[in-house]
């Protein structure tokens, strides 16, 4: 599909492309992301290295990235895709058997990551705000990730984590659920520019570069 042609008829559409090696993944993801009108699917691609090269003709808003897959895997792609001239948000895509793929994902440039089975009702509002530069997370992603924190053996405390004052440790439990800066203002009955202050003292103190970042930080910890 042509960018500029599907500019046209959808007006301030976001356009995305989607990688997965898994046809049928795609053919899903298209049908689900374009029936709103609110997302442009310009392109699929079925391998890291097609990726690129169509994140770089299409120009989208935003790459679902699978993590997985035949030669250049996802976390190569996301760091070539990011090195690209004024590149598009990639947003990881993964089973979460394992979160290391996710961690490099997100080292590499990514700003959030989604399950493959995260719910059509959330997918698009998340790959939306994706566009617009917000991390992304969805609600369950973070759930997954908190039953694998419980499940893992008791082991010694961050010391980083742990200098943290009884308030910044609220607002970091509640970013690790996912949750935006309103809805921890409404949940600590704080302002949403206290929450605001907090969540960006957390990313600088943990070494976070966005939301999604501070939220693996919190369930690993």
């Amino acid at each position: 599909m042509d960018r500029a042609g599907a500019t046209a008829v959808t007006g301030d559409a976001v356009h995305v492309v989607v990688v997965d090696d898994e046809s049928m993944v795609c053919e899903f993801l298209g049908i689900i992301l374009s029936a709103t009108g609110q997302i442009v699917v310009d392109a699929v691609a079925h391998d890291g290295a097609v990726g690129v090269e169509a994140a770089a003709r299409h120009r989208p808003d935003v790459v679902l990235m699978d993590l997985r897959m035949p030669g250049m895997d996802g976390v190569t792609a996301t760091a070539k895709i990011r090195a690209l001239p004024d590149p598009p948000v990639v947003v990881a895509m993964t089973t979460l058997d394992t979160d290391e793929h996710v961690l490099g994902a997100l080292d590499a440039g990514a700003t959030g990551f989604l399950l493959k089975t995260t719910p059509p009702a959330q997918l698009v509002p998340l790959v939306v705000a994706a566009a617009t530069g917000a991390s992304v997370l969805s609600e369950e992603a973070a759930q997954r990730l908190r039953k694998r924190r419980e499940a893992e053996p008791v082991s010694r405390p961050d010391p980083e984590l742990a200098a943290l004052g009884e308030r910044e440790r609220e607002v970091l439990a509640l970013v690790a659920e996912g949750l935006p800066n309103a809805d921890i203002a409404a949940r600590l009955y704080l302002s949403e520019g206290t929450v605001k202050g907090h969540v960006s003292r957390l990313m600088t103190v943990l070494g976070c570069e966005n939301r999604t970042q501070l939220a693996l930080r919190a369930v690993r910890g």
